[in-house]
């Protein structure tokens, strides 16, 4: 498959079998992204707890699995050039910035466009887990404290990942500043590459 975009702030959906490798680009550098993923029939989805658990670490990248909630392997990181993703964070929604930023009005969200993206894919997410935030690079503070800094990832870099299982997935360019180190959202690009 030739490499389709993810627009700033926007949201797509797409079908991985069992062995594909998606490959997740940051076309421009310092762009973070949402990635969701579900059994293709949406009995099982990505969790950050069995992922943690199995791995018994919260910082993951090349040769490292995503599990789902019912203890399947989903997607394998099989090439990091970042090194640096969060699976702690839950997608930006409108709450978030409502709550945090006090912005009244609509704003783009990860939450609905990873929402979007799996309801077009016949999953219906509710509720939506938290998703595995690419290139979203979050230190752990001494305190506990979540410290979000910039983005290590530079223009042209991917991160690639192997479907255990028949997938549905959603990827979302996050439209948060604070995830981007204050630049405004930009596109993502993505192809799926063969078994």
């Amino acid at each position: 498959m030739a490499e389709q975009v993810v627009p700033a702030a926007s949201g797509v959906g797409l079908r991985l079998r069992r062995g594909e490798r998606l490959r997740i680009i940051d076309p421009v550098g310092g762009q973070t992204g949402d990635l969701l993923a579900y059994a293709a029939d949406g009995s099982e989805r990505l969790s950050n707890g069995r992922s943690f658990d199995y791995g018994g670490k919260i910082y993951l990248s090349t040769g490292d699995v995503l599990w789902s909630d019912r203890s399947s392997p989903m997607l394998t990181i099989v090439e990091d050039q970042v090194g640096r993703h969060d699976f702690l964070y839950a997608p930006c929604s409108l709450e978030m910035y409502r709550i945090q930023y006090g912005v009244k009005d609509h704003h783009p969200n990860c939450h609905d466009n990873l929402r979007t993206a799996l309801q077009r894919l016949g999953i219906e997410p509710s509720p939506l887990p938290t998703a595995f935030n690419f290139f979203m690079n979050v230190e752990v503070a001494a305190d506990g404290r979540l410290v979000i800094v910039p983005p290590r990832s530079r223009a042209g870099d991917a991160i690639v990942l192997r479907a255990e299982m028949d997938l549905a997935v959603a990827i979302s360019s996050c439209p948060a500043s604070t995830c981007n180190a204050g630049a405004p959202p930009r596109p993502l690009a993505f192809e799926i590459l063969a078994d």
